[in-house]
C-alpha cells in the first residue's frame, strides 16, 4: 500500500524514531508499504517517520539494489563531499549539503539478522539522510541558521 508522505512542517518529522525489538508482521508490512511508496514517489530513500511511523526503519534504493535498514547506526565516517540533496518531505526544494564520502553502518535486515555495510558516495549520502530523519532531523537542519529560518517561515506560509 502506498502511504502518504508527511511533509514539513509536520511535527512527526522532528521526533526521534524508536528502536525495533522484534521484527513482527506489522513491521514487515510497514517495510513493504515503505518500499512500494519509495518506488511510487521516485525517491532514493525513505524513513518510517516520513510515512507517520516512529520506528527505526529506512528503505534505500540508490542505484545498487534495495536496502532495508532496521535500527541503523553509523559507526564511522570519512571524508566530506558537498552535493545537492532533495527530500520527499520537502518537495520542490534542493540544497547543497555536506555529508561524509564514506561511512560504515550496522543494522538489522528484514529477517532480523545483524548486518554491516561500507557505503560511499551516493549510498553513504542517502543512508546519512535517512538516519537523520530517524533522529528527528530534516534537511533544513543542515542549512546555515539564517537560511534555515527564512525557509522555515516561507514554507509555513505556503502550507497555511
Amino acid at each position: 500500500m502506498i502511504r502518504e508522505i508527511k511533509t514539513y512542517p509536520n511535527k512527526i518529522l522532528k521526533q526521534k524514531a524508536k528502536c525495533i525489538g522484534q521484527i513482527d508482521d506489522a513491521t514487515k508490512k510497514l517495510i513493504d508499504d515503505m518500499v512500494e511508496t519509495l518506488y511510487a514517489k521516485g525517491g532514493a530513500g525513505l524513513a518510517a517517520n516520513q510515512v507517520g511511523e516512529l520506528k527505526q526503519v529506512a528503505v534505500i534504493e540508490a542505484g545498487d539494489g534495495l536496502k532495508i535498514l532496521i535500527n541503523p547506526k553509523i559507526l564511522s565516517k570519512k571524508g566530506k563531499i558537498v552535493a545537492v540533496e532533495g527530500c520527499l518531505s520537502l518537495p520542490g526544494y534542493e540544497f547543497d549539503v555536506k555529508r561524509p564520502q564514506k561511512i560504515f553502518v550496522e543494522y538489522l535486515d528484514k529477517s532480523g539478522q545483524a548486518q554491516k555495510l561500507k557505503a560511499e558516495d551516493l549510498l553513504a549520502r542517502v543512508i546519512c539522510h535517512e538516519v537523520d530523519h530517524l533522529q528527528g532531523k530534516t534537511l533544513l537542519d543542515k542549512l546555515p541558521l539564517i537560511k534555515r529560518l527564512i525557509l522555515k517561515r516561507k514554507i509555513k506560509k505556503l502550507t497555511k
